[in-house]
């Protein structure tokens, strides 16, 4: 069958990257095929008035016969695909795209296969790159700030017995009409909002300071001409609210009670400190390490321009498309009735893929492959912050894809330091608040 293929093989417009194989297989082996896979289901057909086995291979045939011809010429193009594949040696991207052919000699079946091969990747100088390190010592005065947020995280809110001020939190009813109408999503009953929250348009925010319980107020607030609901858009409308509660925030002092919240089991607030300042440490060293990262993969991206596959790029955004329905799911919603788009994660799947192709290259030729030691170093790590760590270890080597996972975070580790040792890099510091942005 081999020797009925064609050797010809030929770019396909428009990418770069698209090939053709043109194939014939022999009619003759097909029908030998075919009468071997009906022999074989002949032995456990099961058909009414017939034992298994005993039922005649013409019936068979006749119920069987499309099936086998199907399977037989599917198994046969797959062959001598793979044979004409691993004679030019290329590597296939995706899986290939069998078209018929109608020119076939007599008693031959000819197929071109269409599909895409990994592009060839030649890894340029990156030692040109400028890579600005952030770099961030932790203090004392990280230490406290990070102690604020936590106590921001605990805020109790009691009666104000006064008019509202910035912070404060109100539960309100309010009602909207346009006009002299109710509109839909414009009326709520005990709805609870921040005092210069932003949760509201402004002309609605403005009348939420100096509010007074039991207060009624009607205002207008006007709709910016891009409000997403076409109907309301640039239009002015008029609000009634009625003030029910305003309660004044509380922070916890932080003393053996706030320690214990922390999980300080005897409430020692040095304790506390410690691990605070231990937790703040490992979570500034993450985020340190996430961005020069994505400098990293920046600068190989910019000078390793490459074309990637259509396919491994249509893969990987159906897998991100996937994933973000989990993670909604997860998180408890109702996502049966949402659609998930693969074409939405377009771009990010185009880089995903550049830099998974950039970065296998890389550790090939620069033998970057991870150890055994950095991987347990890295769930080591993870695990530290559980309260049993050996067993969140075991866990891990016990799961093939979380090992994986960890494998592929030594990896990119690897990456990361050969490239920080082959550009030029300079150390910056960064301010803790643009570090921690949106930790609260």
């Amino acid at each position: 069958m081999t020797d009925n293929a064609t050797t010809e093989v030929q770019a396909v417009t428009p990418s770069a990257l698209e090939r053709r194989i043109d194939m014939t297989v022999l009619m003759a082996e097909i029908d030998k095929d075919v009468d071997q896979r009906l022999k074989k289901m002949s032995r456990t057909v099961k058909m009414a008035g017939f034992r298994p086995g005993k039922v005649p291979m013409k019936m068979v045939a006749q119920q069987y016969g499309y099936q086998a011809r199907s399977e037989a010429i599917g198994a046969a193009v797959e062959k001598t695909f793979g044979e004409k594949v691993r004679e030019q040696n290329l590597r296939v991207a995706g899986y290939p795209r069998i078209e018929p052919k109608a020119d076939a000699a007599d008693g031959q079946l000819a197929f071109s296969a269409i599909f895409e091969v990994y592009p060839d990747i030649t890894l340029s100088d990156i030692s040109a790159q400028v890579i600005e390190k952030a770099t961030l010592t932790v203090t004392d005065a990280e230490v406290d700030k990070t102690i604020d947020v936590l106590r921001k995280q605990r805020t109790t809110y009691a009666d104000a017995g006064r008019a509202s001020q910035k912070d404060d939190r109100l539960v309100i009813d309010f009602v909207g009409r346009k006009d002299g109408v109710e509109f839909p999503g414009g009326k709520a009953d005990d709805y609870t909002v921040m005092v210069g929250g932003g949760m509201m348009l402004p002309d609605f925010e403005a009348q939420l300071e100096g509010a007074k319980a039991g207060e009624t107020k009607s205002f207008e607030v006007k709709f910016p001409e891009d409000y997403q609901a076409k109907d309301l858009a640039g239009s002015t409308v008029q609000f009634e609210m009625t003030v029910k509660k305003v309660e004044a925030p509380k922070l916890p002092e932080v003393d053996a009670e706030f320690a214990k919240q922390l999980g300080v089991a005897d409430g020692d607030t040095t304790k506390m400190r410690t691990e605070v300042r231990t937790n703040l440490e490992r979570e500034v060293k993450k985020r340190l390490h996430a961005r020069v990262k994505e400098q990293v993969m920046e600068a190989l991206l910019a000078v390793n321009p490459i074309e990637v596959p259509k396919s491994l790029i249509e893969m990987e955004s159906q897998q991100m498309a996937e994933a973000a329905r989990r993670d909604m799911e997860s998180r408890g919603m109702d996502v049966k009735n949402l659609p998930f788009d693969p074409s939405w994660f377009g771009e990010q799947a185009i880089r995903r893929v550049k830099l998974g192709l950039l970065l296998a290259e890389l550790v090939k030729s620069k033998e970057l492959h991870a150890k055994a030691e950095q991987v347990r170093a890295i769930i080591d790590e993870f695990a530290e912050t559980f309260e049993d760590p050996k067993e969140v270890v075991r866990w891990y080597y016990s799961q093939p894809q979380r090992l994986a996972e960890a494998e592929a975070l030594a990896l990119e580790n690897n990456v990361v330091e050969w490239v920080l040792g082959t550009a030029k890099v300079s150390d910056k510091p960064i301010a803790f608040d643009e570090l921690m942005a949106n930790a609260a």
